[in-house]
């Protein structure tokens, strides 16, 4: 199938195999280098499933996602899969998070040797006793890295304050004590449920031949005998909106204080969708105390912020994570005039067309860059299960007045904080 990214300029040639992998081109002649991603919808999360071949739901160790990210770049030949990409002046990668697994490659040379050889090391688990428990130490020193960085520190101790059920909980890579749990077993039962390709799917974008490409993968995914998985049945949860903990001070190795406030949002009461509100939330947000904010201005000329606010959010099903972060030598102080900053959600109407005029923009700046593009229809997928070809229509239909009654919804009293203090 071709279809049209709607003044874009762009247009994306999909497939769907038999085996029920997906893939997704999207050419562009006026590159020279391509970017290809290889996903599976599967993260730090999904410790709790039906295996494949299972009837009853299982539970595996924490930071699983993660440790078979690392262990698949283990071949059975004894080829080093990053030195097969540098050699080619090609750069190789993959990144866990809670809720999927990517591997990539870029380069503007040996596209389809490339791309072949990446099918075949992400398709070829080779798990041992003995690379199983190498590669334990190597992930329990990542994670003391972790936790050195004060703001990972902040993030993974904010989601295991604010959830009590959830298994956002806890963070992708794992905890010492679960990782050292792992087996080779276990990382086969996951690679077999997860890695199935109807759970996964493949972006191409880049100059390349659109149809040769789909025609090399499919070749290549035809030797392959595989049953389809079409569902996988992972463990519900059922998340409270209360907080674990209201309130937790850090003293590391920093010159000055950081804090950050993660407020807890239950969006069952909106009609809406749960990533319409969070384009609505984080964009109201974003107005309110964002780097052009009278807000944020504001405390920067009396001293009590160094620079601006970081603002993020993470979807949790019935509830939705808004996280604000900054560095100040007045914690105390910022926190409470960021509450009362918050209290009134409202904007105008002239901000918020200003803010949607800024979001299209956003998109033709995309537009020509094989990164965003190919990071944009992954997000897609992954949150919508399809790609949104029409992204500037999108946007203009966000209205005014559905930000209204969205802000009628919206509940702050459930939040977190995270003070990270110097050591002396």
């Amino acid at each position: 199938m071709k279809k049209e990214i709607k003044n874009l300029d762009l247009t994306v040639h999909s497939k769907t195999l038999k085996n029920g992998l997906k893939i997704y081109v999207v050419p562009l002649e006026n590159v020279n280098n391509t970017y290809v991603t290889y996903s599976t919808r599967y993260g730090g999360k999904d410790n709790k499933f039906v295996p494949i071949d299972g009837e009853e739901m299982i539970e595996v160790p924490m930071g699983i996602a993660h440790f078979l990210e690392h262990k698949m770049f283990e071949t059975e030949e004894g080829i080093d899969v990053f030195n097969f990409f540098s050699e080619r002046g090609s750069n190789c990668n993959a990144n866990t998070n809670s809720k999927k697994t990517t591997y990539l490659f870029s380069g503007p040379n040996a596209f389809y040797e490339n791309l072949e050889f990446l099918l075949t090391y992400v398709e070829s688990p080779y798990f041992t006793d003995e690379n199983v428990e190498k590669e334990k130490g190597i992930i329990e020193q990542e994670i003391m890295m972790y936790k050195d960085n004060p703001y990972s520190r902040m993030y993974e101790d904010l989601m295991y304050n604010l959830f009590i059920n959830h298994p956002l909980k806890y963070p992708t890579i794992g905890t010492k004590e679960s990782i050292y749990k792992i087996t080779k077993e276990d990382l086969y039962t996951c690679y077999n449920t997860f890695y199935n390709p109807s759970n996964m799917f493949i972006v191409v974008t880049g100059n390349v031949d659109p149809d040769e490409t789909i025609k090399l993968i499919e070749k290549h995914e035809n030797k392959r005998k595989i049953k389809n998985n079409n569902v996988i049945r992972l463990e519900e949860f059922e998340e409270v909106d209360e907080v674990y903990k209201k309130e937790k001070i850090l003293k590391m190795d920093v010159t000055l204080p950081k804090v950050a406030i993660a407020y807890k949002i239950n969006i069952t009461n909106s009609n809406m969708d749960i990533h319409d509100i969070y384009s609505y939330l984080l964009n109201l947000v974003d107005l309110k105390i964002g780097t052009t904010s009278l807000f944020t201005e504001k405390l920067r000329n009396q001293g009590l912020i160094t620079d601006t606010f970081d603002v993020s959010g993470v979807k949790a099903d019935k509830h939705l994570i808004l996280m604000i972060d900054c560095e100040t030598n007045y914690p105390d102080v910022v926190l409470e005039k960021l509450k009362e900053e918050l209290k009134d959600l409202n904007i105008t109407e002239k901000e918020f067309e200003r803010r949607k005029k800024t979001g299209i923009s956003s998109l033709y700046f995309m537009s020509d860059n094989i990164y965003k593009i190919n990071s944009k229809i992954v997000s897609d997928i992954m949150e919508h299960g399809e790609i949104d070809y029409d992204p500037i229509t999108t946007i203009r239909n966000y209205k005014y007045s559905k930000l209204k009654e969205l802000v009628k919804t919206i509940n702050l009293d459930n939040y977190s904080i995270i003070k990270v203090l110097p050591e002396n």
